[in-house]
C-alpha cells in the first residue's frame, strides 16, 4: 500500500491538518508578539520614568492622613478581648489563627465580632494577606 491509500489508512489527513493548525497558530502568535514588541522596548527605554511614577504613587498613598477610628459601644468589649489576643499572637497575624485562639478562649460569637472589627476598620489588611491592629483606634 503506497500513496493516498497509505495516507488514508494511517490517519495521515488528520495529522496533516493538525500540523498545519500548529504552524498557523505559531505564526499568528509570533506575528502578535512582534507587533507589540515596540511597547516593551519603549517601556525598557523609559524604565526610570515608569518606576518613578510608580514610586510617587506609592508614596502618595502612604502619606494619606491618619484618621482616628472610633469604635461603637457594642463592640468595645470584643475589641478589648481581640486586642489582647493580637498582642499575644504578634502582628501581622492570620485571621484563621486569630479565630482559632478566640474559640479556644471561649469568646462569644468570634466570627461576628471579628467581622464587626474589620468593618469598623479596627483590624486592617496588609498587602500580603495578613492583618494588623489599626493604631488609630480610640477605645
Amino acid at each position: 500500500m503506497t500513496g493516498l491509500e497509505a495516507i488514508n489508512a494511517h490517519n495521515g489527513w488528520s495529522i496533516a491538518v493538525l500540523g498545519i493548525s500548529i504552524v498557523f497558530t505559531g505564526l499568528t502568535l509570533l506575528s502578535a508578539t512582534i507587533s507589540q514588541l515596540y511597547k516593551i522596548l519603549e517601556m525598557w527605554e523609559n524604565r526610570d520614568e515608569y518606576f518613578k511614577r510608580k514610586r510617587e504613587a506609592l508614596e502618595k498613598a502612604q502619606q494619606a492622613p491618619a484618621v482616628c477610628v472610633v469604635l461603637p459601644g457594642n463592640i468595645k468589649e470584643s475589641a478589648r478581648q481581640f486586642r489582647l489576643l493580637i498582642n499575644h499572637m504578634g502582628e501581622p497575624f492570620a485571621l484563621p489563627k486569630l479565630l482559632d485562639y478566640a474559640r479556644r478562649c471561649g469568646l462569644e460569637r468570634p466570627h461576628s465580632s471579628l467581622n464587626d472589627l474589620i468593618l469598623s476598620k479596627a483590624i486592617v489588611p496588609d498587602a500580603e494577606g495578613y492583618y494588623s491592629w489599626n493604631k488609630n483606634v480610640s477605645h
